[in-house]
């Protein structure tokens, strides 16, 4: 065959995934070309204008330690921030921002616009070549006619794959409001044997800000000082941005009201969900209304968000009136509620359903087992959220890179990141409902805290190539910052009441801080990142030492590495399920293997017993 152009690594879709995984791959050196309809839509937020939240924050500053691009975007272009959970423990902290979503979308146009050996193209990806072996990536085809030949593929297609909008009984052949689906990479999927799964996500309505009467709503300001979600953004080495230094916009806070509910109820026949007209599966963590109204009956009121769209616009975003209601109905429904009497629509709301490849078909590296070279990231995956979408794309990015330069892949593990524990359960549990994250889906969520992700991932993103030398020798000195003065609490005494008290002794109290000790004559560190660490590291040692002890069996399976040809029937003791089990899943860790279901500790067992038998007779054999 012959091709009009060549790169080390396609990425097609524009989107948060795209993104990431684009930059990344050009970051280590590879030729890369970004595949996108409109290039002037990179880095749209079709539905909610906002970044973090709980888990998805974390994941940001991740992203962020990984060299990413995500949390540099939201801290300059974000008009209200805070942080969540601040009643809670440090473990569950998370920030979220308000994004003006056109300067979002512009900054991250004008990034991977000028970025070394990324070359963006215009047009829709229509097939996707295999080498005569079939099981290898060759190329990618462009609107039926340019030929890419390429080492590594990222499909990062969102909902565009056969995407169909829904309001009421109106169906609409769409990716997004707006954009033709994308119909023709399906028919690649179908050939080379991938199932397809359907699911279903929705967006709410766009208000008017003029036809809002604000005077009886709840204002809801942001954080100050602010958090930001880089360690790179100004000031350098903190998560905080100086007091003042953000201007903030007050979102508003309204609820659904009895009416509200009488008018869903009344036309729950005619929304696409309810109707019948939707097969596709929604999220069970970000329902439509009309689900909320059918499942929680009994409740009175729902609350909603009236958050600004940009800094100076007109359009406000409803958050938590998700709907598939005909239009006329929306008019209706939006109207019952205080606040927004005389409300008008600048677009309606809708339901969407699109195509997804279970994640189950790809390892932990988001490469897809049936063939080399070919990688799965975002809400392709089966996930919600621009966060989860955007922390695969960048190991996606990053692994389709290794590849093409015949490097080792690499994957991040539960212990280590949020975006461990999502790409493991995707690809160990696989998605039945659109995927997202939370705390409580991590069993180390002590350690992935919202404060420590640079400290966590410094060392893999710098062996990698995803930081500069000077980040890392910035963080390794914090870090070893850290360490002194832990040490050095653990030594000093100070005098209280004429007795000699350990400073550590005086931190492990909740009610003082690092920065207290200074009235109790002890020195501090400089930085206040330090200060925070430090308080945190202290007031928190028994229960990260209990956590530690609870997850260091798994750890110790996850550090052994499964054999890439190992023949689980040649294994006693493992049942034929279990064998057809392994044998589909292909984990590449015993600790993978152990987190799959109807996987049991005895089979886990008879893998070991196998394993250290393989190596005792290899050991004879030298």
């Amino acid at each position: 065959m012959i091709y009009d152009a060549e790169f080390d690594v396609v990425v097609i879709g524009g989107g948060h995934a795209g993104i990431e995984a684009a930059l990344a791959s050009a970051k280590l050196g590879a030729k890369t070309a970004l595949i996108t309809l409109d290039k002037e839509k990179i880095g749209l937020m079709p539905c909610n204008p906002a970044i973090g939240g709980i888990a998805k924050g974390i994941v940001v500053r991740e992203i962020d330690a990984f060299g990413g691009e995500m949390g540099k975007a939201i801290d300059a272009t974000g008009i209200q921030y805070k942080t969540l959970n601040t009643r809670k423990g440090p473990a569950v902290r998370s920030p979220r921002a308000q994004a003006d979503k056109e300067e979002y979308r512009k900054y991250m146009v004008n990034r991977v616009s000028n970025t070394e050996n990324l070359t963006l193209i215009e047009g829709e990806a229509t097939d996707i070549f295999l080498k005569k072996n079939r099981n290898e990536i060759e190329g990618v085809e462009v609107d039926g006619k340019i030929k890419i030949k390429t080492k590594s593929v990222v499909v990062t297609t969102g909902t565009f794959l056969e995407g169909v909008i829904h309001i009421g009984d109106k169906q609409i052949p769409a990716g997004r409001m707006g954009e033709k689906p994308s119909n023709k990479l399906p028919d690649f999927y179908r050939r080379a044997g991938f199932p397809l799964q359907r699911f279903k996500t929705g967006t709410p309505a766009r208000l008017d800000k003029r036809s809002i009467d604000f005077s009886g709503l709840e204002e809801a300001p942001g954080d100050e000082p602010p958090p930001k979600f880089s360690f790179w953004t100004e000031p350098y080495g903190s998560y905080w941005f100086k007091e003042g230094q953000k201007k903030q916009i007050p979102c508003y806070i309204t609820y659904t009201t009895p009416e509200t509910h009488k008018i869903i109820r009344e036309n729950l026949h005619r929304t696409a969900l309810y109707g019948g007209a939707i097969k596709g599966i929604g999220p069970r963590y970000c329902p439509s209304i009309e689900d909320k109204i059918v499942k929680f009956e009994n409740k009175e009121r729902h609350t909603v968000w009236l958050e600004p769209e940009t800094k100076d616009g007109i359009s406000i975003y409803p958050n938590g009136l998700s709907t598939s209601l005909p239009e006329e109905v929306q008019w209706e429904m939006y109207r019952s509620i205080p606040g927004l009497e005389n409300v008008i629509l600048l677009k309606p709301a809708y339901a969407i359903e699109y195509d997804i490849v279970p994640p189950t078909e790809l390892y932990p590296t988001l490469e897809t087992k049936k063939i080399k070279g070919l990688y799965h990231a975002g809400n392709f995956n089966g996930t919600t959220g621009y966060e989860e979408a955007a922390g695969q794309g960048i190991v996606a990015g990053i692994n389709a890179a290794l590849r093409a330069f015949g490097k080792e892949p690499f994957y991040i593990r539960r212990d280590e990141a949020y975006i461990g524990v999502m790409i493991d359960d995707l690809t160990t549990k696989g998605v039945i409902e659109p995927y997202r994250l939370f705390t409580s889906r991590s069993e180390y969520r002590l350690h992935l805290r919202q404060d420590n992700p640079v400290l966590r991932l410094y060392k893999k993103a710098y062996d990698l190539g995803m930081i500069t030398e000077e980040q890392y020798r910035f963080v390794k000195d914090i870090e070893e910052e850290i360490k002194y003065w832990l040490e050095r609490y653990k030594q000093e005494k100070i005098k209280i009441n004429g007795k000699g008290v350990k400073v550590i002794e005086l931190l492990k109290r909740s009610d003082i801080h690092v920065k207290d000790l200074e009235k109790y004559g002890a020195d501090l560190p400089d930085k206040n990142y330090i200060q925070e660490e430090v308080d945190i590291n202290v007031k928190y040692s028994g229960y990260f030492e209990r956590e530690r002890k609870m997850n260091e069996k798994m750890r110790h399976l996850e550090n052994i590495k499964l054999p890439d040809d190992i023949d689980y029937s040649k294994i006693p003791g493992l049942t034929k399920e279990v064998v057809q089990k392994l044998s589909k899943a292909r984990p590449i860790t015993l600790g993978h293997a152990a987190r799959l279901e109807g996987i049991t500790p005895a089979a886990i067992t008879a893998i070991m017993i196998y394993l250290e038998k393989i190596k005792r007779t290899k050991v004879g054999e030298n």
